[in-house]
């Protein structure tokens, strides 16, 4: 008889281990920052098979959802980083001054190749990758990605990071079985580089010559697309154009990212928007506290780096910093504040700040600085999903948008702090030590 209880008792555990894990939720009797709208200060979030089913007070849960008890924990939209090469595992963490100088993340270095022929103009199309995926090359193998689920980040707008024209971006969530579940939208944008390789390399070998490249790119990318619109027109006896692998890539991105880190960049890429005829955002912002207005009056989308200038750890103690670089240290994490303060939308990226702790560190300064808790969650969140024409899926709590949510005890990023629930794609993460949740059956209901 006791053989026959223990032979019960292993196959039923058996039985629960290969159980599926729910799919529907309930956070009863939580604070919730929908964001979009007010703020709940006791409200149940429904969640079912990925999405957010309804959310508000008195909600009548489900028999099957695992309830959790939200008394004393807040609900948020799940974070997002709006310009990041997180879920891509071959992509290094950014570092150094290097890096910030282009407002763009470090890439990795690549081994050797075979020498290959001098570049010596734009239709060799040299430092072009802009036919190159974030949606072929993410994979839940980064091993970046648990560290950053744990402080309530959910969601990233991904992309490569190779060369002047580095890719396609794709928003994704940072949770899945392989790449292909990971995302949500793509393509989103083609992410463009100041880099240069120095005038050994050959074309382009200076910052006016990637400026004029990248001009060139685009005068080709008008007159292909004409080409084409001509030949669709009159097929019959009419040359095919040629076909033209990176310029398809640069016609399939909605929108170009271009860096405008320091004051003179933000001058000269707000004006190189205008003149590329495209969609753009500009990225970095470390100086923007001298063109305030001008940022205002231009009315671009901006993302706003993190990862703030200071002194490098291992810099040479007999090197003096100029002025200038004195002036930016102390001002750049008041940016935010200030464009919150001019009615300018931001949403915020992390370059350079791939852990937990950094990048907790680096938005308390933010909000140190006198940026308002509430537009600092609003920048992590719906202002990011916003920027890429996203706000339709993701970035608030709202009924029918995806089922990324941060469940928190404090407010975010203070030092005690926990997060103690995150929901990537309605799929359950407990980054605290936390009880577990029980069927509504067993804990009851409103």
């Amino acid at each position: 008889m006791k053989r026959l209880c223990g032979l019960f008792f292993v196959c039923a555990l058996a039985a629960m281990l290969r159980a599926e894990p729910p799919s529907s939720f309930a956070i009863r009797d939580a604070r919730v920052v929908t964001v979009s709208g007010s703020e709940l200060a006791k409200a149940t979030v429904l969640v079912k098979d990925g999405m957010i089913v309804d959310v508000g007070p008195n909600l009548a849960i489900p028999a099957d959802a695992w309830v959790i008890d939200g008394s004393g924990l807040t609900v948020y939209p799940g974070f997002i980083n709006a310009l990041s090469t997180w879920g891509i595992p071959e992509v290094a963490p950014a570092a150094g001054a290097a890096s910030r100088a282009t407002a763009a993340p470090a890439a990795t270095p690549q081994p050797a190749a075979t020498p290959q022929p001098r570049v010596r103009g734009p239709e060799d199309r040299p430092q072009n990758n802009s036919y190159e995926r974030a949606a072929d090359l993410v994979k839940p193998t980064d091993h970046r990605l648990e560290g950053i689920r744990a402080i309530g980040f959910t969601t990233s707008a991904t992309f490569p990071n190779r060369g002047i024209l580095a890719g396609q971006g794709a928003l994704i969530d940072l949770a899945g079985d392989q790449g292909a579940d990971m995302v949500v939208a793509q393509p989103i944008g083609e992410q463009i580089n100041l880099r240069t390789g120095g005038f050994r390399s050959g074309f382009p070998g200076s910052l006016m010559g990637v400026i004029s490249y990248v001009r060139q790119l685009y005068l080709d990318l008008d007159q292909y697309q004409q080409a084409k619109s001509i030949y669709a027109a009159h097929v019959s006896g009419t040359p095919r154009p040629e076909y033209d692998h990176y310029l398809e890539g640069l016609a399939e991105a909605p929108r170009i990212l271009l860096p405008a880190d320091q004051a003179q960049q933000i001058d000269r890429m707000t004006s190189f928007a205008q003149e590329l005829k495209r969609p753009a955002v500009l990225y970095g912002m470390h100086e923007a506290f001298l063109r305030i207005d001008a940022l205002k009056q231009a009315n671009l989308p901006l993302l706003v780096n993190l990862h703030w200038p200071e002194k490098a750890r291992e810099a040479d103690p007999t090197d003096v910093p100029s002025l200038r670089e004195l002036e930016m240290r102390a001002n750049a994490p008041a940016v935010p504040a200030l464009l919150t303060k001019a009615g300018v939308h931001f949403a915020f990226y992390s370059e350079g700040a791939d852990s937990a702790a950094d990048i907790r560190k680096q938005l308390k300064r933010a909000i140190d600085g006198g940026l308002p808790r509430a537009d600092a969650i609003r920048a992590l969140t719906l202002s990011a999903a916003e920027v890429y024409g996203l706000s339709d899926r993701v970035g608030s709590i709202d009924k029918g948008k995806i089922a990324n949510l941060v469940v928190t005890k404090g407010e975010p990023f203070e030092e005690k702090t926990t997060v103690e629930y995150v929901f990537v794609d309605g799929k359950l993460f407990k980054p605290s030590k936390v009880p577990p949740a029980s069927p509504a059956g067993e804990r009851g209901r409103n």
